[in-house]
């Protein structure tokens, strides 16, 4: 019988999970453990709408405190697990309590990589971009005139150089790679990107890294680059990726590797003990696979829920979607273009619209839709039903989208759907 499961966690794959549960009919006791002082929270809008001052805190949160009180939902805040003990099947706190559980799901999210101390990274301008503290301390220093360094030129530092430029602020991004985007998307969408920012004047510098940041006290002042310039700096903010925060499994004796290995129904080794979201590292496709998106923290949380509750039968495979605003530039992602091997584009049948689609040994694998969202919802429909489009048609702006023809690609595993059926 599971009548005691214990999330650990605060985001929204532990958020997800327990109103499945809920909503599945558990009854049995039901604890989120968080370290963050406030309720779970909407994490996209905080380099955007948050950061901008168009949202309050009240309006990220994911749900009501009133909510979770009416579900039954023990929402222990500013707490940390300290330990999972296994034999006993409970968790030990910082607050000294251990709590007990029958199942236990892990969705201890991620953390942003920071510079290293020795050149910087511990000055008192120098930040990270994660949580709702760190919006709130960039919140009162974003301000028009300050002299913006953005140390990285993936999404989240591309969205915080649009949220700057557009704030009034000076901004130099600097990505060491040969190209912005350089892991995640193709050159044709860098290149969109690019232009958009250097056209709303970002000091964009590519194959350029930091070296080093000058400080006058615990400030930094000046940021030498790795092409022998320099530039003032008010304030910087680093964004270079994530780890997962997957301590507290390794120290339970768990498989880890930048990310807790579960198997293809999100299960660690110990068949009690799932993992789910931006910590967990799971089979998709033949690869062990970390997704960061709301829509996989989303989809593995009801996923595991249902797993829990004995409604599942196939292995969780995910839908992967993704997004980015940036200026007045909407961008949609479907599919996960790993492996790709060619690249096809289109124009969009809104005026200044493009997408960029990806193959994969002759199979469709993704689709960056940049303000064009007749091609994401076309892509994205594609994909859910292991389609694949005729590239010759689909290359011609003249075909319309439904016109374009496909074939089955048979290798594809359907994704799961969260409302319990497959496409």
């Amino acid at each position: 019988m599971t009548e005691r499961i214990v999330i650990v966690g605060g985001g929204q794959a532990a958020v997800s999970a327990a109103l499945r549960l809920r909503a599945g009919g558990f009854g049995g006791s039901l604890d989120i453990l968080s370290e963050e002082p406030v309720l779970p929270y909407q994490r996209p809008p905080l380099s955007k709408a948050y950061l901008k001052g168009e949202f309050t805190e009240n309006r990220m949160y994911l749900r009501p405190d009133a909510l979770y009180r009416e579900q039954g939902i023990s929402m222990r805040l500013n707490t940390q697990a300290l330990m999972i003990d296994q034999i006993n099947s409970r968790v030990d706190t910082d607050k000294n309590t251990k709590i007990p559980y029958d199942k236990l799901i892990l969705a201890t999210g991620a953390r942003p990589r920071g510079l290293p101390d020795e050149i910087g990274g511990g000055l008192e301008n120098v930040h990270t971009f994660r949580t709702l503290a760190d919006a709130n301390l960039l919140r009162d220093k974003v301000r028009p005139g300050q002299r913006l360094l953005v140390v990285g030129g993936g999404y989240i530092g591309l969205e915080m150089a649009a949220v700057a430029a557009g704030l009034g602020l000076e901004v130099t991004l600097v990505e060491v790679q040969e190209r912005i985007l350089n892991r995640v998307a193709a050159p044709e969408t860098a290149d969109w990107f690019r232009a958009l920012h250097l056209k709303r004047g970002v000091d964009l510098r590519e194959g350029v890294g930091l070296r080093q940041l000058v400080s006058d006290g615990h400030r930094a002042v000046l940021a030498a680059l790795s092409d022998d310039s320099a530039v003032g700096v008010d304030l910087v903010v680093v964004g270079i990726g994530v780890s997962a925060n997957d301590g507290l499994a390794r120290a339970a004796g768990l498989a880890a590797q930048n990310g807790i290995l579960t198997d293809e129904h999100c299960r660690t080794f110990d068949p009690d003990i799932y993992a789910v979201g931006d910590c967990a590292v799971f089979p998709y496709r033949g690869e062990p696979t970390r997704l960061e998106s709301v829509q996989n923290a989303c989809d593995a949380g009801e996923y595991v829920a249902d797993h829990i509750l004995g409604n599942t039968i196939g292995p969780y495979v995910p839908d992967p979607w993704f997004w980015s605003d940036q200026y007045d530039v909407s961008l949609k992602i479907a599919g996960l273009n790993r492996g790709y091997d060619r690249v096809l584009t289109r124009i969009g049948e809104r005026e200044g619209g493009l997408s960029v689609w990806y193959f994969g040994q002759n199979r469709l694998l993704a689709v960056d839709a940049l303000n064009d969202p007749k091609s994401y919802m076309m892509g994205k429909r594609w994909l859910g039903q292991g389609l694949t489009p005729d590239t010759a048609a689909l290359s011609d702006p003249n075909t319309p989208l439904k016109a374009v023809p496909t074939l089955i690609t048979p290798d594809l595993q359907p994704s799961f759907n969260p409302r319990g059926t497959r496409p």
